[in-house]
């Protein structure tokens, strides 16, 4: 019976080890097969193109740090962001995205709601608060106090901004030679509400301030760009895209279905967003909106985030890929229309992380464009949205 008794405590230690090694190593092997940077690098960046990117705004409207189980505090080994690359590579503004649900077998064409959904185990295996293993608005919560946390351990590196007057001081600070960056929350998705508008009013004393519609299903707003229906808004979608934009927070159509952009854009009244995608003109694939109705956002004001990955650039992912879909993007939209979109550490491989963003700089006068423009593309057109709708 000693014997037995002995056996099972062995056996029950065995298997927490095993489970504290997994825990410990699982993750990061994730994320390190999710998000790799692939081979091509380093990339040329010219004396002359460093010291153009040196002053300049650079803001990024997309990434998902916050979905992985690492400080973005601390430089990471895997990834693509954290606070001291963002640093090294000039930026200024980051958006970090919260994502909530996404379905198995995820792709651009279509994809079921009742899907089984990747981010539960994600949740439960990173050990995130059991309140955000059944709670799509819980893990939006639990992403924002994730950044600010970080914000408040270093303050002078990391800034959580959530109105115009933030974003003015932290811009006025980085001209007197601040490195910090701001930061932005945002939604990817918004089944995070949960069919709740209350969800709302937490979100947004959160912090969260870029309410993106949609990510890859068909949720209770409307239709998504890769789900079943392709329908528009619905009667509870339109509730929120009123109050969207009555709170001066920034709509976010990436992943929304082509009726939903087109409803939004009708019934509103504000610069909308598409906060990463590619150029269908230049790479012409269902995840890229058509041309209409990328002019229709810059009709409106609005900006299109170009990203850096191969779904939407339709090539390898090089700075000067990425600089040829944004010159073309600029033929298309105009110059104050273009922005950076990068969907950074979204389960995409890239060929640079956000420390070497000065070789988008150089590729970008490598391709022809006017300093002025550069300005625009890397940060100046998002700080101008940012500024017409945050209170």
């Amino acid at each position: 019976m000693r014997t037995v008794r002995l056996f099972g405590i062995v056996a029950v230690i065995c298997l927490l080890v095993a489970l504290g090694a997994f825990l410990a190593f699982a993750p990061g092997h994730v994320e390190r097969s999710r998000n790799a940077i692939t081979p091509g690098g380093p990339f040329l960046v010219s004396d002359d193109a460093q010291a153009l990117h040196d002053t300049l705004v650079v803001g990024d409207w997309h990434a998902d740090s916050l979905l992985w189980q690492r400080d973005i505090g601390k430089r990471g080994s895997r990834g693509h962001v954290d606070v001291p690359r963002l640093i090294e590579g000039g930026v200024a503004l980051q958006v970090f995205t919260a994502v909530t649900k996404s379905p198995a077998g995820q792709n651009i064409d279509a994809n079921s709601a009742d899907a089984f959904d990747n981010i539960t185990p994600l949740a439960m295996g990173q050990l995130w608060p059991p309140r955000t293993w059944g709670s799509l608005a819980e893990r939006a919560l639990y992403q924002a106090q994730r950044l600010h946390r970080v914000a408040n351990r270093m303050p002078d590196r990391l800034r959580v901004i959530t109105s115009r007057a933030e974003l003015d001081a932290h811009l006025e600070a980085r001209a007197a030679g601040s490195p910090a960056v701001g930061g932005l929350l945002g939604i990817e998705g918004a089944h995070a509400l949960e069919g709740d508008m209350a969800n709302l009013d937490r979100l947004e004393a959160a912090g969260h301030r870029i309410i993106g519609l949609h990510h890859f299903f068909d949720n209770e707003l409307g239709g998504s760009l890769h789900g079943i229906s392709n329908a528009g808004l619905t009667d509870f979608g339109r509730a929120v895209v009123r109050e969207i934009e009555a709170r001066g927070m920034v709509l976010d159509l990436a992943h929304s279905s082509a009726a939903v952009a087109r409803d939004v854009i009708a019934m509103t009244d504000m610069p909308v967003i598409v906060s990463h995608t590619g150029l269908h003109g230049f790479c012409p694939v269902k995840r890229n909106f058509e041309d209409d109705i990328m002019r229709a956002v810059a009709a409106s004001g609005g900006v299109i985030g170009m990203g850096y990955w191969r779904t939407v650039l339709c090539r390898d992912t090089t700075p000067d890929a990425i600089a040829a879909m944004i010159r073309q993007a600029v033929d298309t939209v105009g110059a104050d229309h273009v922005s950076l979109g990068s969907d950074f550490d979204g389960s995409v491989a890239t060929s640079f992380d956000t420390s070497q963003l000065a070789a988008l700089t150089h590729a970008l006068r490598a391709s022809g464009l006017d300093d002025a423009t550069i300005a625009k593309v890397m940060g100046g057109n998002m700080v101008r949205v940012l500024r017409a709708r945050l209170n």
